[in-house]
């Protein structure tokens, strides 16, 4: 019998796409863009007519965009994620990672167990979100044995997210157990942990861990140079990045930042421009964040034309951006302009905040704008509905304090709502030790210590005030109670940049390597400037001494040191820019004036709280400081 002949079909032709599936594809296209409400209804309505409301992949994206968009409606999301049958992890991670507290997050992750509905590796980590931002510890620790029990514990995307929760409520001991029971680190794994390390000032331990990274990428090097600037450790943050460079690593705008504050920390303008100029060298995009902290980094160094020219350069600027440029002109001295941009800014509709308000009565203050500072400070009640804080109070204090309107300063800190801080109240000392106020000075003073009774500032105020007015008996009292406390005045410190480097300088210091020059160099200024008028103050020095003695510390302020070092590196008509972490003295004030003048010098100090620009025997400020 023969074998039955074997037919071959034709192959059928693949069926065209519907247009039910056109509509889908489009649909889900349009939710991926969805840029406000109405549209998302839009598509929403599409989706029920095309028969996806139960559709995990499609309901999803519109719990996403209800979820994170500014425009959302988490309420919405929830009741929508109650509706689906079978919803699948995805859609529980995305509303995890919304939820705005600790307690709500874990109510979500208990109904998703109670669905049956399996965590995958972006559950816990989309969980332990909100609960290291709430800082809840027991929910942190419910989630950790959870990680366990349900064996994510060699999943380094969990871990990490576990070493985050612990730092961000200071545990390092129990960061330090998870990250060294890790089975696998990656580099997000040690960036992690020495972010954390920085943020909670244990810096030394960070950076030996720093050195420990098998593999060190710009995220790991950007950590660490941010954990130096946070704590104020400048000089640590140009080592690690003179080091950074020298291994061959690119200079991002994340690290640019950085260094942008370190440079600001210390009045490295030199650095600071070179970054700048790198930036726009290698093209990094100059979004509004890093422009403003180009910004800063130029007003803190003392160039306010080049940090205008950041400014009006920006093609976007932020509320931050006029806030810093406010705040610069404001720090210089420069009230009206400061407030003529203010108008400005309200012209362009940027609407303020409690910064922006702060920053110009801070420019009130500075120039002694008594009817401006009032009306700004009504103002921001007025037609912003902002509340004044404790440092708008401080203004206006502040400025009522230096104009002599002592009588007003204190009532304003009678009917503030609040209990005055050290802050408020030692804005008022300052101005009863400028006016001579003994007793307000006193009444004032003594409740500043109790306030504040490990700041040596406030009792050396208090003593020299007292001292001012001859009561010797008084200020070795208040100088007594420093000592038994064994409270430290903060050490005059001045730093200066010359050719790329920073030198520091402390009063009588001789660390220096010019140090011999540097001194002969203050004996010649100040006798070059004594002919032209000069005498030492010496007023505000504390002790019943005799004059002779009083003059001789006055010489050696670390300011005085930094100008000397400036005059024998430059040259008739350049800038000698100047870093001091205290305020300016009257002695030191009176002597810059004169030395710009006689050694023909532009000098620009920035103190504690704003800008002198001397030149030619005068002060920017006006002697109001």
């Amino acid at each position: 019998m023969a074998a039955p002949a074997v037919v071959f079909a034709s192959p059928a032709p693949l069926p065209r796409p519907s247009t039910t599936d056109e509509h889908r594809r489009a649909t889900l296209r349009g939710l991926d863009s969805c840029r406000s409400m109405p549209e998302l209804r839009q598509y929403h309505s599409q989706l029920i007519r095309l028969g996806l409301s139960e559709d995990n992949d499609a309901v999803g994206r519109v719990i996403k965009f209800l979820s994170l968009h500014p425009s959302g409606d988490l309420p919405y999301a929830l009741h929508l994620l109650g509706l689906l049958p079978r919803p699948d992890p995805f859609v529980f991670n995305t509303l995890l990672c919304a939820l705005p507290s600790p307690a709500e997050s874990l109510l979500l992750y208990s109904d998703m167990l109670l669905r049956s509905v399996a965590p995958n590796s972006f559950t816990f980590p989309s969980l332990l979100k909100p609960i290291s931002a709430g800082r809840d510890i027991d929910a942190g620790r419910q989630v950790h044995a959870h990680v366990l029990k349900l064996g994510f514990h060699p999943d380094v995307f969990s871990q990490n997210n576990l070493i985050r929760f612990y730092l961000s409520c200071g545990l390092t001991v129990d960061a330090w157990r998870v990250f060294d029971t890790m089975a696998r680190t990656d580099v997000v794994s040690w960036t992690t942990i020495i972010s954390g390390l920085s943020k909670l000032g244990s810096v030394d331990e960070a950076r030996e861990l720093f050195d420990r990274i098998p593999e060190r990428n710009s995220v790991s090097w950007n950590a660490m140079i941010a954990g130096y600037v946070q704590c104020g450790r400048f000089k640590n943050a140009f080592e690690l990045f003179d080091r950074m460079r020298t291994e061959g690593i690119e200079l991002n705008k994340f690290v640019a930042a950085s260094m942008l504050a370190a440079c600001s920390g210390m009045g490295a303008l030199e650095q600071g421009e070179w970054i700048h100029g790198h930036i726009e060298r290698m093209g990094i995009e100059l979004d509004p964040k890093l422009g403003t902290t180009i910004i800063d980094m130029y007003c803190k160094c003392g160039c306010l034309d080049k940090a205008f020219k950041v400014f009006r350069g920006l093609s976007s600027r932020g509320l931050s951006s006029w806030n810093c440029m406010i705040g610069g002109l404001a720090m210089h001295g420069h009230g009206r302009e400061a407030v003529k941009l203010f108008d400005e800014m309200m012209k362009e509709g940027v609407i303020p905040d409690d910064i922006t308000l702060l920053s110009v009565l801070s420019a009130c203050a500075h120039a002694g704008l008594i009817t401006e500072g009032w009306h700004y400070f009504y103002y921001m009640v007025r037609e912003f509905r902002i509340e004044p804080k404790m440092e708008h109070f401080g203004c206006m204090v502040d400025l009522l304090g230096r104009a002599g309107l002592l009588d007003e300063a204190k009532q304003v800190i009678q009917e503030m709502p609040m209990d005055a801080d050290a802050g408020v109240l030692g804005a008022l000392l300052g101005a009863c030790m400028i006016h001579g106020n003994v007793d307000l000075g006193e009444q004032i003073g003594r409740r500043v210590i109790e306030l504040d009774p490990l700041n040596g500032g406030r009792y050396v105020l208090l003593a020299n005030l007292f001292a001012s007015a001859g009561r010797w008996d008084d200020a070795a009292e208040v100088r007594r109670l420093m000592n038994d406390r064994g409270v430290n005045k903060e050490p005059g410190c001045s730093m200066i940049e010359m050719g790329g480097v920073v030198s520091e300088f402390i009063a009588g210091g001789k660390s220096h390597p010019q140090a011999r020059e540097i001194y002969v160099m203050v004996d010649e200024m100040l006798e070059r400037i004594k002919a032209e008028g000069y005498a030492p103050d010496t007023s505000g020095v504390l002790h019943d001494i005799d004059e002779e003695e009083k003059e001789n510390p006055l010489y050696y302020h670390s300011e005085k040191l930094a100008i000397a070092f400036g005059l024998l590196n430059t040259r008739s008509g350049d800038t000698i820019r100047i870093t001091k972490n205290l305020r300016v003295c009257r002695d030191c004030h009176a002597a810059s004036k004169l030395v710009s003048k006689v050694f023909d010098r532009e000098i620009i100090v920035r103190d504690r709280n704003r800008f002198h620009h001397f030149r030619g025997g005068e002060c920017s400020c006006r002697d109001y400081w």
